[in-house]
């Protein structure tokens, strides 16, 4: 189950008595894990007199064991088990040699059957093994978070999340000028994001969200003042690409900024070219370039524009320019060149 429908799932419904919490996104298992505690225990107090933590390898029998223990000092008696080796990779010969292992069988039986007092939270650190027994034991008689790691082109199932946590909904406009931004992150924090929007909800009165009040929250980005001149660049406006440029370098946006996030859309831009050549179109492109379908849509009709020589031709210079900023051999000028260049769009 994705986050949203997890997340979703929790605050409607009665609680489970196991859970698996898998996958790469760090922030999905500590959020969704958060909620399920939260819905357990009353206060603090409370979860520490009740939860017991165990990581590493577990014996199937101790943990039934654990299970079947009734609580003393609690109405509760819940087990948080970290990264075990009962959700890994097995081949095809070890899993036949695990079905006949008759403690592993108590243990699915006793999942699949919880006493009304015990509860069990396993969370792994990267991708569950679907094919194992537990893992479909689990997802019949619990519920399984598949926490995918997040980028730019998959992030819409936290924000929707998001937004329904905070009571708020977007406009198209703000949406798509969401999905442009989070489209020149390099590296997606779902953190910062977080904060971001809680600060939004806090001293926002209106339920919608619009384009002019996320351009407030971002405007500190530099990946964020960088995405006019990257908007610029695709529409090939020379003289509005050389404005905004100049601005980032005088409101001190490193140049290395700069130069990554335009290597990177050079790139996307030439990539592009040669999945429409080879079929992939429109939305279709999302997913090989790791984009918001929205973007991947608008940059593939900004790709077709451009001369491939040219791209080619920038591309290069882009990386040799990396070079001789870094070690003093040029300066922003190269910029303006590779800019001009782009824009002007001559092969």
């Amino acid at each position: 189950m994705k986050f949203g429908d997890f997340m979703a799932s929790l605050q409607r419904g009665e609680l489970k008595h196991v859970y698996l919490l898998a996958g790469e996104e760090h922030y999905y298992i500590e959020k969704a894990q958060e909620r399920i505690l939260s819905r357990l225990f009353a206060n603090p107090q409370e979860q520490g007199e009740a939860m017991q933590k165990i990581s590493g390898v577990v014996d199937s029998d101790d943990l039934v064991g654990l299970i079947e223990t009734a609580p003393f000092f609690a109405s509760k008696n819940v087990l948080l088990l970290q990264d075990t080796s009962l959700f890994k990779d097995k081949n095809e010969g070890e899993e036949k040699k695990a079905g006949k292992d008759k403690k592993l069988e108590r243990l699915l039986a006793t999942l699949a059957d919880m006493p009304e007092f015990s509860y069990v939270i396993f969370v792994q650190n990267g991708k569950a093994d679907k094919r194992r027994k537990i893992y479909k034991t689990i997802e019949k008689n619990g519920m399984v978070l598949e926490a995918e790691a997040i980028r730019a082109w998959n992030i819409n199932d936290w924000l929707q999340g998001k937004l329904q946590t905070i009571n708020k909904d977007m406009d198209g406009e703000a949406m798509a000028y969401f999905s442009g931004v989070v489209s020149t992150m390099q590296t997606i924090s779902l953190e910062f994001l977080d904060r971001e929007f809680d600060k939004l909800a806090l001293f926002s009165q209106d339920r919608r969200i619009t384009r002019a009040l996320l351009e407030k929250v971002f405007a500190g980005l530099p990946e964020v003042s960088v995405f006019a001149l990257l908007d610029a660049i695709s529409e090939r406006k020379a003289k509005k690409a050389l404005q905004l440029l100049r601005r980032q370098l005088n409101d001190g946006t490193y140049f290395t900024v700069i130069l990554a996030l335009l290597t990177r859309h050079v790139r996307q831009l030439w990539q592009a070219q040669v999945l429409q050549q080879q079929g992939i179109r429109g939305k279709a492109l999302a997913k090989p370039l790791e984009l918001n379908p929205f973007i991947a849509e608008k940059l593939g009709r900004a790709a077709m524009q451009f001369p491939a020589a040219v791209l080619k031709r920038n591309m290069l210079e882009l990386i040799d320019a990396d070079y001789f900023l870094k070690t003093g051999q040029a300066g922003d000028e190269v910029l303006e060149h590779i800019v001009i260049d782009l824009c002007r769009g001559e092969a």
